[in-house]
């Protein structure tokens, strides 16, 4: 019961120091300067768009649902944090890295960019630069509140802020995140199958969060992989600035068309007004078309590619919902883990002998891809028979090891090398050797 209080009290008091800043910021939209007497109004336009930015706070603060993290690092804890450089730069913001100070690791930290182009289109329209970056700093304050009530392993995690009221507030704000790498879709396309379907995975079940999220259903309105990092393999969006709860209203099904470059989908007008699932929708297309299309089909094993198929209609066509398609993704994965999808096939690991006891020397051998060493040929199995059949189906292979090592669904790795040579004692290992590649010589 305490330790429920003292969240309560640290979610309230992060609630607070938002809305405190909010204030701030209210009392000194009407003035360009720094809230100095004499200081020349805001131009009309820009007023009122920082008061729709404000109102669209404060109703996302006041919404219910999602238990709001405490405040977690403060102002005080970035004090004496050592810079690591840009990580990268945006329309609004600007990511740093910093190292914080007694051993507190490494931070990603997400700032106001005064050099952005939402700052500098603001400018050139209204001439008002503080102004501008105030209007800059709303979005950010929008994305430390969904943050603070969205916890999932798919949204990167808030792990503080700094509403630094001393100064010009827009450039006060803050946001304290873990560190996660860019996303590199190049170097995704190079790595095994089954992690780029763990991505995928891990995406699909992102969006089955954020289509019924406390807050109701949630479109990423920017939705780019540049929006997202990767966190100790897993994927992660970092970018909710551009996130929205609301979903379009409407008063007849032709208000509901959902356009994308290439394709539009019409959607129907609930009798609430508004357009059924266009949120979800959305965000699932886009998953498609960025994600699922490069990453699902290459290399994948022969027997899961006509289920990954009808993932990839069902979602381009939208004719799956994100209920639909977590469970497609989920039947994959069971198949994938429990060896099923393994067509019948001869038996071929009689074709080998056996050396228990043994391993093979670690060494540069041929390649294979796509593999998980750049050393030789390391890939997943599901068992030494599923081991057999990848070495019959590859030339240069005469023996493999099945490895203690394991993937992220629980498969090990299997070694394939092209000499049965070089062996050395080891009490949990088995060699497994061509008989035709050991004719001839003494094992």
């Amino acid at each position: 019961m305490a330790a429920a209080g003292g969240t309560r009290r640290g979610a309230l008091l992060a609630l607070l120091s938002l809305l405190s800043l909010l204030a701030l910021l209210a009392l000194r939209a009407g003035h360009g300067g720094e809230g100095r007497a004499g200081s020349p109004r805001l131009p009309p336009g820009l007023l009122e768009e920082l008061r729709q930015r404000q109102r669209d706070l404060r109703r996302l603060a006041a919404a219910e649902g999602g238990q709001a993290e405490g405040a977690g690092l403060g102002c005080g804890d970035l004090r004496g944090a050592t810079g690591g450089g840009v990580l990268g730069s945006g329309f609004t913001k600007v990511v740093q890295r910093a190292a914080l100070p007694g051993g507190g690791g490494a931070v990603a930290l997400k700032s106001v960019h005064g050099a952005g182009r939402e700052v500098r289109q603001c400018e050139q329209r209204y001439g008002a630069p503080a102004g501008c970056r105030r209007l800059a700093a709303y979005k950010l304050l929008k994305e430390v509140a969904l943050l603070q009530r969205l916890r999932h392993p798919g949204i990167v995690q808030l792990r503080g802020h700094c509403l630094d009221s001393g100064g010009d507030p827009g450039a006060g704000v803050t946001a304290v995140l873990e560190l996660g790498a860019p996303l590199e879709m190049i170097q995704l396309l190079q790595t095994p199958w089954e992690e780029r379907f763990k991505i995928c995975l891990g995406l699909v079940k992102l969006l089955f969060y954020l289509a019924h999220s406390p807050l109701g259903s949630i479109v990423l309105l920017d939705f780019q992989p540049r929006q997202f990092v990767m966190v100790d393999g897993n994927l992660k969006v970092t970018d909710m600035d551009d996130a929205s709860t609301e979903e379009l209203s409407c008063k007849e099904d032709n208000d509901c068309t959902l356009d994308f470059p290439a394709k539009s989908f019409p959607l129907k007008c609930s009798s609430a007004g508004k357009c059924e699932g266009i949120n979800e929708k959305k965000n699932l297309f886009n998953a498609y078309r960025y994600f699922f299309t490069y990453l699902l089909p290459h290399s994948a094993p022969p027997a899961l590619q006509p289920f990954l198929s009808d993932i990839l209609n069902a979602t381009g066509d939208l004719r799956y919902g994100i209920n639909e398609t977590v469970t497609a993704f989920e039947k994959v994965l069971h198949l994938y883990k429990s060896g099923l999808y393994l067509q019948k096939r001869p038996l071929l690991l009689k074709e080998y002998i056996a050396l228990k006891g043994f391993r093979t020397v670690e060494a540069e051998d041929y390649k294979c891809w796509p593999s998980y060493s750049h050393l030789g040929c390391l890939l997943s199995v599901h068992s030494p028979e599923e081991a057999a059949a990848i070495c019959n189906s590859q030339s240069q292979c005469q023996s493999f090891i099945v490895t203690q090592q394991r993937t992220w669904t629980g498969r090990p790795l299997a070694s394939f090398q092209s000499s049965p040579t070089d062996l050395i004692p080891d009490a949990d290992a088995v060699v497994y050797i061509k008989r035709s590649a050991s004719s001839g010589k003494r094992l």
